[in-house]
């Protein structure tokens, strides 16, 4: 049904139906090319003043509780009059019906042209259902599965008000320093355009009653900061920019995403809010990006602080002729764009471009023809935290478990007669799991590790904390406080093991110890886990750990030492059951990693995909110090890109190729025989990866090409096989474009980004 407009919105309406524009035209919208979307947006572009077209680029923060009194001075009243005159183009922060419906009433009703507000929330992983955080999904490698879990976001968050998330995240993230990894696909190009791509489908479905506008960031390059220290500066060259960093922004753009975010780094000394080459030039020009760019928090004000721009008035011109459309916090548009017009520093051309987009998105999720379509409180009341929803998120945090290790046939667990001990605080928790960046959901709605091994009832379990991970309620606002002194929960852990045939230990990082901000220069185990890990495997050795956590941890003593490792990463509300039916083998582990597990921090950043280099470690003499290595560890990892274990045992054939040459429009295909030599059926990621010897640019040790997941019954072969063509082997050269270079390759299949089976081929061209 649609809203009834009030009679006095009619002249605008009429005006957008009949299209009555004298706005300017530009190039890119010329009348043979308009849709009937463009022309609505130029009709109502001609009727609006300057300050409302800069008003459409201004979006605030929440600022008010709408259930009460109008504020009446300070900032919330400027905010507030601001809206009421129709110069605010999005809210952020702003959930549920009843205050969504009455803020889009101000907007639609008592402005001069009733244009409705966009309301944008960081639903990264789930609203009040939550999924497992990204990398964890990346884990599964299921893209089914990874597509699902966002359209369960988007469902729910839809039907509460919103219509715009600010996800994916799809930056490429070497270095686990860094505590936005867990918000990504992790250190793969190629995994994360894929990824990519199954995320902006999920959350934007058909753009209809139950989907979000998808947000891509950050544009681009924040993920390499340096020293994985969040918004420190980030430095790269252009070949790196091309071919690691922009992939996934470009298979999300393809995948029809309508908006990007740009970042807090900068590209070749130029802030990316105000960069040039990266919106306008290489987003909206090369790729055809019909969409608008909104800043990051801030992050036009944070021009000043780069030594970029002098003031924020300074910022604000360089924002917008750069091409960034939407001001997210900063004011520097609503305080400062008009009077560039005026002046003569920013044209109204480009005003119009960006407000033009702006505009567009809003037609598209249907907000002219009802503005309150997300607004259905009976809706809200019946989708949110739904049975279904559950389910959905339950199967991909199963899939996104990795098996590390499994030793001593600890797992799976016997369903009768054991005596279990579970240690761990965070076994017992409720709220960590549902890891960083699940701001819509309610703490301690999460099944703990514990709850769910508690519905296995045959066997004898036992529980002691042993140690806190972490003092009081961490929160985003205030950094979290390390328990690295209270042992006192020791001697009741290790009496409770030595009584015990299995310990199953939950260790890891609280789920508000990774995310933004939150930044480790140690990566080992939180405060007095490590200690507390030892001590109970020396009174019971029989030690599963579970390690919960977002990102990469450095545990070189409990994969030398302990028998049987799971990453669970933080898996969201169906967690403690996921884990637990992992672990009893109700459903046999098939996740891989989606970041390398380094030895040290000393090694980070650390990827697969790295150049190799004129004395290249692995290939030289050990007995040589003059070569590419650490004095004191070794250079390979403890757990490599893409690995990870099943209670099935997968033997790979030999690489079998079609031909061993192609040329320009040709194609080979590549084949493997993989055998579950084992009586448990399972499902293997068969991954592909292509070295270019050599190339105009020099290029990494191998690269991530494609990958099938696929399930094979116990003692069944099956033949996997991928094709390779002039696409797969392109890269960005010395002549900056995208291109296949004639020259030999070679090509790995296995079970992980360490296999050794190998084959070759020559492209010719």
């Amino acid at each position: 049904m649609k809203y009834n407009l009030p009679k006095y919105i009619l002249p605008a309406l009429l005006a957008i139906a009949f299209g009555c524009s004298t706005a300017k035209q530009d190039i890119t919208s010329s009348p043979k090319n308009k849709t009937s979307i463009d022309r609505k947006v130029d009709s109502l572009l001609s009727l609006m003043t300057l300050e409302e077209k800069v008003g459409q680029m201004n979006q605030y923060n929440g600022f008010w509780n709408v259930t009460g009194p109008a504020p009446k001075d300070g900032s919330a009243a400027k905010k507030y009059e601001h809206l009421k005159k129709g110069w605010v183009g999005s809210m952020l922060n702003v959930k549920g019906v009843k205050d969504v419906k009455a803020l889009q009433k101000i907007a639609v009703e008592e402005t001069r042209l009733h244009i409705p507000v966009i309301f944008g929330y960081d639903v990264i992983h789930g609203y009040k259902t939550i999924s497992p955080i990204p990398l964890a999904e990346a884990a599964s490698w299921d893209l089914e599965a990874i597509q699902r879990s966002a359209e369960i976001a988007a469902a729910e968050s839809a039907a509460s008000g919103l219509n715009w998330t600010f996800a994916p995240m799809v930056d490429v993230s070497r270095d686990a320093r860094w505590g936005r990894v867990m918000e990504g696909a992790g250190e793969d190009t190629y995994l994360n355009s894929v990824i990519a791509a199954a995320r902006v489908k999920g959350f934007q479905g058909n753009l209809g009653e139950f989907s979000l506008a998808a947000c891509v960031k950050h544009f681009a390059g924040y993920s390499f900061a340096e020293a994985g220290k969040d918004y420190s500066t980030a430095d790269m060259n252009r070949n790196t920019l091309h071919n690691v960093i922009l992939p996934p922004f470009k298979a999300a753009a393809d995948a029809g995403a309508l908006t990007f975010m740009n970042s807090f780094n900068d590209i070749d000394g130029i802030p990316a809010t105000g960069n040039t080459y990266l919106q306008r030039d290489i987003l909206k020009k090369e790729w055809n990006f019909e969409g608008f760019v909104v800043s990051d928090w801030g992050s036009m004000g944070e021009m000043v602080g780069h030594g970029y721009a002098k003031d924020l008035k300074q910022a604000a011109e360089m924002a917008a002729n750069a091409g960034s459309d939407m001001d997210m916090e900063s004011s520097g548009y609503i305080e400062h764009l008009s009077a560039l017009v005026r002046e003569g520093k920013v044209s109204e051309d480009k005003i119009n471009d960006a407000v033009r987009r702006i505009l567009k998105v809003k037609f598209q999720l249907g907000l002219f023809d009802n503005p309150y379509k997300y607004c259905d409180e009976a809706r809200e009341a019946a989708t949110v935290g739904k049975k279904e929803f559950h389910d959905g998120v339950l199967d991909v945090a199963k899939k996104s478990i990795v098996l590390l290790k499994n030793e001593k046939n600890l797992l799976p667990l016997k369903k009768q007669g054991q005596k279990i001990a579970v240690i761990g605080a965070l076994a017992n928790d409720k709220t960590s799991p549902l890891g960083s960046w699940r701001i819509g959901a309610d703490d301690n709605t999460a099944v703990s590790v514990l709850e769910g091994l508690r519905e296995y009832k045959g066997n004898q379990l036992t529980y002691a904390k042993g140690a806190d991970v972490v003092l009081g309620n961490p929160q985003f606002v205030v950094e979290t406080k390390i328990n690295t002194t209270d042992k006192s929960g020791f001697a009741e852990a290790i009496a409770t093991a030595k009584s015990a045939d299995v310990v199953i230990m939950v260790l890891g990082e609280h789920g508000l110890q990774t995310g933004e901000g939150r930044s480790r220069a140690e990566l080992g185990l939180p405060g007095v886990q490590q200690e507390l890990l030892e001590a109970v495997y020396k009174a019971n050795p029989n030690v599963v750990l579970v390690l919960t956590n977002g990102r990469p941890l450095i545990i070189p003593w409990a994969a030398q030492n302990v028998p049987a490792i799971v990453e669970a990463w933080h898996l969201g509300t169906e967690s403690g059951h996921a884990i637990a039916q992992v672990l009893y083998g109700d459903y046999n582990p098939s996740g891989k990693l989606p970041m390398t597990f380094p030895r040290a921090v000393g090694q980070l950043p650390m990827y697969y995909n790295h150049k190799s280099t004129g004395r290249p470690g692995g290939d030289a003499p050990t007995e040589s110090v003059f070569w590419s290595h650490y004095g004191d560890i070794d250079n390979s990892p403890v757990y490599p890109f893409g690995y990870g274990l099943s209670y099935s045992k997968f033997e790979y054939g030999k690489v079998k190729l079609s031909a061993g040459s192609f040329g320009k429009n040709g194609k080979i295909t590549v084949s493997v025989d993989v055998k579950n030599n084992s009586t448990v059926d399972g499902k293997e990621v068969v991954q592909l990866y292509i070295r270019d010897l050599f190339g105009s640019v020099t290029r990494p040790v191998k690269e991530l090409k494609g990958f099938e997941l696929t399930e094979i019954k116990a003692g069944q072969t099956k033949t996997v096989t991928f094709t390779i063509d002039e696409k797969t082997i392109e890269f960005y050269t010395a002549n900056n474009k995208w291109e296949a270079e004639a020259g030999d390759f070679k090509i790995f299949v296995g079970g992980d980004s360490a296999t050794k089976n190998e084959a070759s081929f020559t492209f010719t061209k």
